[in-house]
């Protein structure tokens, strides 16, 4: 399971020019599910995302996590980062979870977030979705569980 997180002060996500996801201060995370991705995975993907300290402390080094700032977590699914880019000029989207394993493992990833931090916004599987977002840094980081 990957996440590419970025580091945000705003973020929001449209469909159909309707606003469905919107978080102030914290991350904003790209989601692509891989064949063999599990439950255990997007929990542990979960538990890093929150934990994982990207934010600066009053010195100024990134000794702060999601969790130490209260901050907001949006979940976008993006199966576009699975792709396989290694040959030709065109991506091949066979290194990519079905669309039912992909939508389920989301759907948990949001569920479990939810239960656990208190501002979390998901966006919508399969729908073709504006991201819009202020990237704090910029800082953008890749996690793979």
């Amino acid at each position: 399971m990957i996440g590419l997180l970025q580091r945000v002060t705003s973020a929001h996500v449209r469909v159909n020019s309707l606003e469905i996801a919107r978080i102030k201060q914290g991350l904003l995370v790209l989601v692509g599910v891989e064949p063999k991705d599990t439950k255990d995975q997007a929990e542990r993907l979960l538990k890093r995302l929150l934990g994982y300290r990207v934010f600066e402390d009053t010195d100024g080094n990134m000794n702060l996590s999601l969790q130490d700032i209260e901050g907001g977590l949006l979940l976008v699914p993006q199966f576009t980062l699975a792709a396989n880019t290694q040959k030709g000029l065109r991506p091949s989207f066979t290194s990519a979870a079905p669309p039912e394993l992909g939508e389920r493992l989301f759907d948990h990833l949001c569920h479990q977030a939810r239960l656990i931090h208190p501002v979390v916004a998901c966006g919508e599987f399969s729908a073709d979705m504006q991201v819009s977002l202020v990237n704090d840094g910029p800082a953008t980081f890749w996690l793979q569980v």
